[in-house]
């Protein structure tokens, strides 16, 4: 693998501009032949190029379209089943040094109330959130020198340190922080991070120059090579994204799948999560409140169920910056992880006045509280898993192995069963009474399902156990 800790002078940008503006032109009025045949490729689970993934994007033809939707929804179904992971985003500081225009981080920003969270204020919110039943976190920086990296690792052991009652504890901490070196990584990897989290905001490098105006993240390559310099330290699982709104949609689509692709090339497995967040008004940006390149809801429907056919073993993250109604819809065609309950900003969990643009990164456009969300998951047409498994983690099928596991249906026969475990240790512990009664009916016919007789026993030994007391009980 190349070296990637230099400067980003000394690296070369891997998003050949050309090739992608090129590509987009002769995906431009695709013949209806062309889109039906990239759909047929994609119903094989082998992922789709960027160029074929523009191709679909290009379409204008609203029944191919739903072709479009309803494939999705199938690959998806195919590959995750009903499974569906949660997590929580958990903001430790926003103080920041860098000028992003989109952003009410941004430096410049004396209208927001900064801080940053003591090691007695970690606890204090870990504690909220393992009450409500959180088991997965999300941690959430900004770029500040005197937060380096030993610093960040000392929050994630605050974090883990933290035990509540009954089952009340944070298994996974991912993390959102700015990009760091080799060493810096090594740092993270130790304490037992997931998934490292970074994203471009803009492949386009004229756009990426013109809303980072000053500090650190005005390093366009620094920015690109992060993935590879955190899985050089060991970090099998890294998140990548795009801000969408910045710049083309179908341009920050392509960069993203280039950089998955090359990610791969160099380091034997790409991404293990994508994250599509649009722009969403933030204190003292004009550019958040008025995207450059707005996608309708449609359009950015596409985008989604595009992106699962081009990386279909790939997790999907949705965050609360949509709405709930939209939500729902983007779940169908491909998203297979959603924050719930999340507030932008530090000590937020702790804080009755949840809802304060003084001191939030962006508004949350889904403020609804875990059980409710969970409860709309499990009640009607869906009949979603909500899952917060963490045995793969823990029993190291994380990276490259991961991805090999999950192509051979890993993921019912493993990731399901141990959702719907988790699940029941919600239920069984956090879980309004409403919600309770709804899921363990859920539970019931999932088990019912199961055609192999000794699997649906071994679930549900389990699931007696638990009501006996039991908890982390896991394939």
């Amino acid at each position: 693998m190349k070296n990637s800790n230099n400067s980003g002078n000394d690296l070369k940008s891997f998003i050949d501009e050309e090739l992608i503006w090129s590509e987009m032109e002769k995906a431009t009025n695709p013949a209806p032949a062309q889109v039906r045949d990239i759909l047929a490729k994609a119903k094989e689970r082998k992922g789709l190029t960027p160029f074929e993934a523009a191709v679909l994007l290009k379409n204008t033809d609203k029944d191919l379209d739903n072709e479009i939707f309803e494939t999705a929804m199938e690959v998806k179904k195919g590959i995750y089943g009903n499974r569906l992971v949660l997590f929580a985003p958990l903001y430790i500081s926003n103080e920041c040094v860098n000028q992003c225009a989109y952003c009410g981080f941004n430096a410049k920003n004396t209208d927001l109330e900064r801080r940053t969270l003591s090691p007695e204020e970690i606890h204090k919110e870990v504690e909220v959130l393992e009450k409500i039943g959180h088991k997965r976190l999300l941690l959430v920086y900004g770029e500040h020198p005197k937060y380096n990296a030993e610093w960040i690792a000392q929050t994630v052991r605050d974090v883990y340190s933290v035990t509540s009652d009954k089952s009340g504890e944070i298994r996974r901490v991912n993390i959102n922080c700015a990009p760091l070196d080799v060493k810096g990584f090594k740092a993270l990897h130790d304490v037992g991070i997931g998934t490292y989290q970074c994203f471009q905001e803009s492949y386009h490098q004229e756009t990426y120059k013109k809303v980072h105006i000053a500090g650190k993240k005005t390093d366009y390559l620094w920015r690109l090579y992060a993935m590879h310099r955190a899985q050089e330290a060991g970090i099998d699982d890294v998140g990548m994204g795009a801000l969408f709104g910045l710049f083309d949609p179908i341009f920050e689509v392509m960069g993203l799948l280039y950089h998955a692709k090359q990610l791969e090339k160099d380091c034997g497995v790409g991404p293990h999560t994508i994250s599509f967040p649009r722009l969403e008004p933030a204190q003292g940006s004009d550019l958040a409140y008025n995207p450059p390149y707005l996608s309708s809801n449609h359009n950015f429907k596409k985008i989604v169920a595009v992106l699962r056919l081009a990386v279909p073993y790939t997790g999907l993250i949705l965050t609360t910056r949509e709405n709930a109604e939209f939500r729902k819809e983007l779940l169908e065609v491909g998203v297979s992880q959603i924050s719930a309950g999340s507030r932008t900003y530090p000590g937020a969990y702790s804080d009755p006045q949840y809802d304060r643009p003084d001191v939030q990164q962006f508004c949350v456009g889904d403020s609804r509280s875990l059980d409710e969300v969970i409860r709309s998951l499990i009640s009607g047409d869906q009949n979603y898993v909500p899952s917060w498994c963490t045995a793969c983690y823990r029993l190291g099928r994380t990276g490259e192995h991961f991805m090999e596991l999950a192509k051979t249906g890993f993921i019912q026969k493993f990731c399901l069963p141990n959702g719907l475990l988790t699940f029941k240790e919600y239920l069984e512990d956090y879980a309004s009474e409403e919600t309770k009664k709804i899921g363990e009916e859920l539970i019931r016919k999932e088990l019912e399902s199961y055609a192999d007789p000794d699997r649906r026993n071994l679930l549900t030994d389990r699931v007696t156990r638990m009501e006996a007391g039991e908890r982390d009980l896991y394939l």
